[in-house]
């Protein structure tokens, strides 16, 4: 009985150590949950490429074993670019690349697998150095077809994997340790490529999060500046279009449009650095780049053609709080921002003939998805002039004050604005927001 006392006793201070860390507690609390109610294997699989792991190795262990700490056990894919590279000069052996695969001879093979190998034990041994059990997921468990031998030699595709493997390895808290080397259907080693692994890894196990840690840890637009979040099915096209998009981002961008078209909606991939691994899994904001399949974000000019029932449901579960009856008779109504799967929704009305933000609902787990602030982005918008309320000590306000281009603190309410504002009725138009009526039901205590 002791064991497990001091198991749990490990992990409740990991989780302090957790919400100590991060301003976002709420945020990781929600996160914690939702892995909590799914199988090990299908929490996340974390892609590391060859070079962040020889540059970044103990910063990856010890995230990953605090990972384990918690009882998450990610499934782990790493390349070895740079160390399969040395070891090919070492033997005078020339592997070039044909369409981003290198072409694989029968004298490259064995010394790429040997050179993976290696680089798992290693990774292996350092994992253990800092806590964190491992497990070895050996070749012969992934089946490859060969490609085209006579233009790449040596290269394949995976085929199947044994997932039963890697469930068993999960359940006994160990990570799986994953390289890209496969059987061909020869019976013979075959090299493949760590992403297409990680897709049919994906495809089978479904996970929650797909993560791939880089150097510059996020997708960096035209000004250097990270993208914080992608939403193919809206901005996939536009994006692969541009001139900064280049090399082996914009591979990995087609990549990760490949992968999750084939995958729920549920499901997302991030680019990230190693040292922000925890910050992109436990917080809504992340820290690098969040890729979403997405949805359509539609905008409303007529209440006539919004749906009510489901608006209602979104806003009271958001809000926690049931609609007065007659809320809908009794709003101006402006326009309405809405999302495909009715998680997320801003309700715009006009006040004094200005316009007003009477309700911004998003579902925690859209939040997660960056639903919410692809709905904002769309209001800002749909709506450069804009007022609106928030209670005093709302979570949520840190994020109104970064937006808003002014506020005034009148009352319970911190009300705020953005765009041009007629500043001799300024204060007057303050006074009335602060004092409109609540919209939902009053609890009688």
């Amino acid at each position: 009985m002791t064991k497990p006392q001091n198991n749990s006793h490990e992990t409740r201070q990991v989780v302090r150590e957790l919400l100590g860390a991060m301003t976002e507690g709420r945020e990781v609390r929600s996160w914690l949950k939702q892995f909590g109610k799914l199988e090990r294997s299908r929490f996340a699989i974390i892609k590391i490429g060859g070079g962040t792991l020889h540059d970044e190795l103990p910063i990856i262990c010890s995230a990953l074993a605090f990972l384990q700490k918690l009882g998450l056990c990610p499934v782990i894919v790493h390349g070895g670019g740079k160390q399969i590279d040395d070891a090919l000069r070492s033997a005078n052996i020339e592997t070039p690349r044909i369409d981003g695969l290198r072409v694989t001879s029968d004298q490259a093979m064995p010394i790429i697998a040997a050179t993976l190998r290696e680089a798992s034990l290693g990774f292996i041994s350092s994992l253990n150095a800092f806590g964190a059990k491992a497990c070895f997921y050996p070749a012969r468990n992934v089946v490859a077809k060969l490609l085209d031998e006579d233009k790449f030699g040596r290269v394949g595709s995976p085929t199947s994997i044994d997932f039963a493997a890697i469930d068993a390895i999960t359940k006994r808290g160990e990570l799986p340790i994953l390289t890209s080397v496969a059987i061909a259907n020869d019976g013979r080693e075959v090299n493949v490529n760590a992403d297409a692994l990680v897709r049919e890894l994906a495809i089978g196990l479904k996970p929650q999060k797909i993560i791939f840690l880089t150097p510059t840890g996020a997708i960096l637009d035209e000004n250097n500046q990270r993208i914080s979040v992608v939403h193919l099915k809206s901005e996939y096209e536009t994006m692969m279009r541009q001139d900064w998009l280049v090399g082996g981002m914009k591979l990995k961008l087609e990549q990760i449009n490949d992968m999750l078209s084939a995958l729920p909606l549920t499901a997302s991939a991030a680019i990230t650095r190693p040292d922000m691994l925890i910050k992109e899994l436990f917080t809504h904001s992340g820290s690098g780049t969040l890729i979403r399949k997405g949805e359509s974000i539609e905008i409303c000019h007529d209440i006539a053609k919004l749906d009510l029932a489901p608006a209602t449901k979104l806003i009271e579960r958001a809000f926690g709080r049931t609609l007065n009856d007659n809320y809908w008779q009794n709003i101006n109504f402006e326009f309405a921002v809405t999302s495909d799967s009715n998680r997320a929704l801003a309700l715009v009305v006009k006040q004094n003939e200005q316009l007003y933000l009477d309700k911004f609902a998003v579902l925690e787990d859209a939040r997660g998805e960056g639903l919410g602030a692809a709905v904002w982005r769309d209001l800002r918008t749909a709506a450069p002039n804009l007022f609106w309320r928030s209670r005093i000590g709302n979570p949520v306000n840190q994020f109104y004050f970064s937006e808003a281009d002014g506020n005034a603190k009148i009352g319970d309410w911190q009300v705020f604005w953005i765009g041009d504002v007629n500043w001799s009725g300024l204060q007057q138009h303050l006074q009335h927001i602060a004092a409109l009526p609540d919209s939902f039901v009053t609890t009688q205590l």
